[in-house]
């Protein structure tokens, strides 16, 4: 069967400059509320990877999150045991990456009828990564909406949560001190994690879902079903860690490695080290005969987590996340002043990413 020329996310559906346009809107009218409040103060709302309240000598952080199109994965497996790992994972990851300490979770179950074993499974997801993440599930809303959830087939849902988490005011970690020669480490991702699903499941449309394609080792069901990698634990324990020093973590998810420009916008981030496309990613890459910056741009392409800090703290940092069995690499440093601008180098080639 011959390639698909879907070339980029827009094609498969997906326009990330008006996504991107819409949330900056949304951003700049919910602003309006932040005088609203009368216990704490706004931190940081729109635009990082938390919305923040100080709360004295604490600052709260919260975040809501879903696991976008790998419902519909969930829903063609007919297996639904892991992804309210997902779910936890999308969430708790981006909580960290403000130095919070997630701890507690609230669920949202969107279904198309009662059925008590589908909940069933979703739950005991959720349980297992609230689990790795040490948070708990303290309440939920399930809601019955047949006429939101189109399609003939009864196991349809939507599943989304929200994280609160709590840092100490000296340990808030924003970007903002992030430097020129600090070092940018990737931890490896699980896989595609929850992001970019729309493109990826267009291009590998043409498997069957229990087929094995020729990049992968196991069939497109399995491999799209991976669940997210959740790195609280290892990034907690260097957050706590007196002898360490970290300017800036980021959570890879969509618009992937532009996720950097978040943390700080006066610096000029060069991925020197990318890994070349492998495994499934190498698949959508082929099937979709999708050019190389755009990869790079709409998913993970192996790091599912990155960790910016001074030279000197490498060896410890690596240490401490290699105990947690993730594998971490050096993929980059922040090497001149810049407008938040990535650079990311596969191969012998360079993109501005």
């Amino acid at each position: 069967m011959s390639s698909l020329n879907i070339s980029n996310y827009d094609k498969a559906g997906v326009n990330i400059k008006k996504i991107r346009s819409t949330q900056k809107n949304i951003g700049k009218m919910i602003a309006e509320s932040y005088s609203f409040q009368e216990i704490g103060k706004i931190v940081s709302g729109f635009g990082h990877y938390s919305g923040l309240i100080n709360i004295g000598n604490h600052v709260l952080a919260l975040h809501t999150d879903g696991v976008g199109t790998k419902v519909l994965v969930a829903q063609q497996m007919k297996r639904f045991d892991t992804i309210g790992i997902d779910c936890i994972a999308m969430n708790v990851n981006d909580i960290i990456c403000t130095g919070a300490e997630p701890f507690a979770f609230v669920d949202y179950i969107g279904l198309k009828r009662v059925n008590d074993e589908l909940i069933k499974k979703i739950v005991k997801g959720l349980i297992a990564g609230a689990k790795v993440a040490k948070t708990a599930i303290v309440g939920g809303e399930t809601a019955v909406v047949p006429e939101i959830l189109a399609g003939n087939n009864d196991d349809m849902f939507d599943l989304a949560g929200t994280a609160i988490g709590i840092v100490q005011n000296k340990k808030l970690v924003l970007g903002n001190n992030i430097k020129i020669d600090d070092i940018i480490l990737g931890l490896e991702s699980s896989g595609l994690h929850s992001n970019g699903y729309t493109l990826a499941r267009k291009v590998l449309s043409k498997y069957q879902i229990d087929e094995i394609p020729e990049f992968l080792t196991q069939s497109v069901g399995e491999e799209l079903l991976i669940p997210t990698k959740i790195y609280v634990q290892p990034v907690m324990e260097l957050i706590k860690d007196r002898k360490v020093t970290v300017h800036g973590l980021a959570h890879i998810t969509g618009g992937s490695f532009t996720k950097l420009k978040r943390l700080n916008n006066k610096v000029r981030y060069n991925l020197s080290n990318l890994f070349p496309p492998f495994g499934i990613f190498k698949q959508i890459q082929k099937d979709g005969n999708i050019d190389v910056k755009e990869m790079y741009r709409t998913f993970n392409m192996g790091i599912g987590f990155c960790i910016i800090l001074p030279k000197a703290n490498v060896d410890k940092t690596i240490s401490i996340i290699e105990k947690y069995k993730i594998k971490v690499y050096q993929i980059g440093e922040v090497d001149s002043k810049g407008n938040g601008n990535v650079i990311g180098k596969v191969g012998n080639k360079k993109y501005r990413l």
